[in-house]
């Protein structure tokens, strides 16, 4: 009987023993070597402050182009609207090649505001100044 409780107390221990080690060997971090990346960011030029569009027309959305980076990691872009402080799930254009410098789209049936602008994403964000976007939105009677 003496031996049971013995080895009975040895398991338990082994078994919490055993369960603390794996905790801190599968917890501790890898040594990850971290890839260097450009980013790249271009400004938009338009549309700028003052710009007015209105709801189903078409513009070119354009941004400044420098001579890419070699380590660009994507530069394949998408632009959204924003309007005041929330980036809206509108798609205004997708799968465009940063290094082109613009891109057609189509201006959305939103209300209207002069507190919009679009962003350009690809490595990153950048937003337009900000603009008024004008005509009547599918929300308005």
């Amino acid at each position: 009987m003496k031996v049971q409780v013995i080895f009975t107390n040895f398991l338990i221990f082994f078994v919490s023993f055993l369960g603390l080690f794996s905790q801190v060997a599968l917890g501790a971090p890898a040594p990850v070597e971290l890839e260097k990346r450009d980013v790249y960011d271009p400004p938009v030029l338009y549309p700028h402050n003052g710009t007015v569009w209105y709801s189903g027309q078409r513009h070119n959305v354009t941004w400044y182009v420098e001579t890419p980076h070699l380590n660009v990691t994507n530069h394949y872009g998408q632009i959204m609207l924003r309007k005041g402080n929330l980036t809206t799930p509108l798609i205004l254009a997708s799968e465009f090649d940063l290094f082109d410098g613009r891109v057609e789209v189509t201006v959305p049936w939103v209300l209207p505001a002069d507190d919009y602008r679009v962003v350009v994403f690809g490595d990153s964000g950048n937003w337009s100044p900000t603009f008024t976007i004008i005509g009547n939105s599918m929300f308005t009677w």
